[in-house]
């Protein structure tokens, strides 16, 4: 008997019920996806940072502030010359700045030049950034006091 109560009412609902159009948003998996993406972040955010290994020397000065985006020329132990993480030759470091810069001799430039890399050397590659009109030029070193430090 209950099948038959079921039977005569379930069709006669059916008929007669209109569904309507769902207007909210599921936010769920657009909240999954960003945490995602999050996370993904989060543990390459470390590894963007300039990829030459150089072995800085260390000093006591203070941080360099600023907000725009510095570009990084580094020297590495053996003199080698890189232009944020592409190696390149000193004839073209200009040519490749002025590119990057969009012809911007105000853009800043951060020197990173090994501890065993000669004082000429370094000078070499600030003179020449300096004669093509890149005049804010500042010299990268570590921390005395970052843990890790090595004292000499």
């Amino acid at each position: 008997m209950a099948t038959a109560i079921q039977g005569r009412r379930g069709p006669r609902l059916r008929a007669g019920r209109h569904f309507k159009v769902m207007s909210e948003i599921n936010v769920t998996p657009f909240v999954d996806v960003m945490l995602v993406l999050l996370v993904v972040f989060m543990v390459t955010a470390p590894l963007l940072t300039v990829g030459v290994q150089v072995d800085l020397p260390r000093t006591k000065a203070g941080v360099v502030q600023g907000q725009d985006e510095p570009l990084a020329v580094s020297i590495d132990g053996q003199g080698r010359l890189f232009l944020q993480e592409t190696a390149i030759e000193i004839d073209s470091l200009v040519p490749r700045l002025i590119a990057i810069s969009g012809n911007r001799p105000d853009v800043r430039i951060f020197v990173r030049g090994d501890r065993v890399v000669p004082y000429g050397r370094v000078m070499e590659v600030m003179g020449i950034m300096n004669q093509a009109g890149f005049s804010r030029v500042a010299l990268i070193t570590a921390r005395a006091d970052a843990p890790g430090a090595r004292k000499r």
